[in-house]
């Protein structure tokens, strides 16, 4: 029986991604590298300390990986208060009211900042939904890496088998899977480059994902194992 969702923020909760894309290319200048889109593409659903770590390594760039952080940081800061582009996915709000009221337990999974994470639910009233709040940033291990999922199943206080997780990223889905957990895809407007293959649902409108159709499709699921 499904008792939990686990969601992660960025492409699934709100619309950060083009404001991390326009804080991430502000930075590239600001060191001199050239990011190509297929590479960044790759980045999706990883924290910026595991991206910045692996930008100081590819590109043998003389700064720190807690240098191009703060950079980044600075720039999105900058966005995230003064660009009008930020928003709640169209129907989330109305798809976490509905589990929220049907009794199922929600807890957040995101490799975002904890700060990001408080700014968007302070901005967005969401913390009355949600009975916990997870940051891949506050972990050793980065998506696809399974931790922050066993740890969000963990929070959520139930069994993973009693849990799905809510993905748009490649990276997402499989730690997702690698934790043993149900997943849904969510295939929005700006999930581009991913593969959604592992994923055992795969969405474009979270009214596929209502309360309703998901606990059937979960339950059918069960019954079939």
């Amino acid at each position: 029986m499904l008792k939990a969702v686990l969601f992660d923020m960025d492409g699934v909760i709100v619309n950060t991604e083009p404001l991390h894309q326009k804080s991430y290319s502000l930075m590239f200048n600001d060191v001199n590298i050239d990011v190509p889109d297929s590479l960044y593409a790759s980045f999706t659903g990883q924290s910026t300390r595991a991206i910045c770590e692996f930008l100081v390594d590819h590109f043998k760039l003389p700064l720190g990986a807690e240098t191009l952080q703060g950079i980044k940081r600075d720039h999105f800061k900058y966005l995230f208060e003064n660009d009008d582009e930020l928003d709640l996915l169209p129907g989330v709000l109305d798809l976490i009211k509905d589990y929220h009221s049907n009794g199922l337990t929600l807890v957040l999974a995101s490799s975002a900042t904890m700060e990001n994470i408080n700014n968007i639910f302070e901005r967005f009233h969401l913390n009355p939904y949600f009975v916990a709040k997870l940051s891949g940033a506050d972990l050793k291990a980065s998506k696809p890496h399974p931790e922050i999922f066993e740890n969000a199943a963990k929070a959520a206080g139930f069994k993973r088998d009693e849990c799905i997780v809510i993905e748009d990223s490649t990276n997402g889905i499989r730690a997702a899977k690698d934790a043993g957990i149900f997943c849904v895809g969510y295939d929005g407007l700006h999930s581009n480059d991913q593969d959604f293959s592992l994923a055992d649902l795969v969405v474009s409108d979270f009214k596929d994902i209502s309360y309703k159709n998901i606990t059937a499709h979960f339950n059918a699921v069960l019954a079939e194992k």
